[in-house]
């Protein structure tokens, strides 16, 4: 949410500011407008800039380079993410970035195989989107008939009967619920023949990943707008690597709270 990230950040600024002029210079002049014996009275604005300043600033610190909440609002990661999930984003798995521009200014980490990222696509620039990383930089990918190829090799995959979903993403039952064997990162994947978002036979093809860019699917493979339809995802527009849900609530779902959700490494 750059909105979000926007008002954090210029509230951090604005209250730094006002707390580093009082105690430069406005600081000074008011004790000695108010002389010896009488004490110089701290305006409400002085006061709320070093009351909220240090809690602004951690939050933001923590928030731009260790770790960020999300919500997940789609299904396109369905199974392994649910609508309703809270997730927590490693910030600096794929180097330090700046709030707001999301410049890197320290490479410390590149996405692997498997990682679950969030990013913002190149078509929507101002919303952060999750989706799993398929193809790395050099690599070939491919989808064809619901099965994924890497670099010419087409990965393995094992039935695990129907899946049933529960609360908003109830729509997704009876649906195939399969094990994808990407090398190293074995996850589960839906497929849904009968009431597919994306039309049967779109969707095919075999990309190739220019250097500096990653090739990004979602789990739940009919229904995920991903780098099938718009294109490779360059780094650049990496935010973090998604690795746990620390809360799932969804008003639709019945038991509203889904505690057996909370501390799921997300694989």
């Amino acid at each position: 949410m750059v909105w979000f990230e926007t008002i954090l950040v210029s509230l951090t600024a604005l209250t730094g500011l006002v707390w580093l002029l009082d105690k430069l210079f406005l600081a000074k002049r008011r004790a000695a407008a108010a002389g010896v014996l009488e004490e110089a009275k701290e305006p409400v604005v002085v006061d709320y800039a070093k009351a909220f300043f240090p809690i602004l600033a951690l939050v933001l610190g923590l928030r731009s380079f260790v770790a960020e909440p999300f919500r997940i609002p789609s299904s396109s990661m369905m199974p392994t993410l649910l609508i309703g999930d809270f997730i927590l984003v490693n910030k600096f798995a794929y180097g330090l970035r700046w709030p707001i521009t999301n410049k890197k200014f320290l490479d410390n980490g590149e996405p692997q195989r498997g990682d679950v990222a969030v990013f913002r696509p190149p078509h929507h620039p101002r919303e952060d989107w999750i989706k799993r990383v398929v193809g790395l930089p050099g690599d070939t990918i491919g989808y064809h008939d619901n099965k994924v190829t890497v670099n010419g090799r087409e990965l393995p995959y094992r039935a695990e009967g129907l899946y049933e979903g529960v609360g908003q993403g109830a729509r997704e039952t009876g649906a195939s619920k399969l094990t994808e064997g990407l090398p190293g990162r074995p996850h589960f994947v839906l497929e849904r023949q009968d009431l597919p978002f994306i039309p049967q036979g779109q969707g095919e093809g075999d990309w190739k990943v220019p250097a500096g860019h990653y090739f990004v699917m979602g789990d739940n493979r009919d229904n995920s707008e991903d780098s099938r339809f718009w294109g490779v995802l360059p780094e650049a527009n990496l935010r973090g690597k998604a690795f746990l849900v620390w809360m799932n609530f969804d008003w639709s779902s019945a038991r509203k709270v889904d505690a057996s959700r909370i501390g799921t490494k997300i694989p």
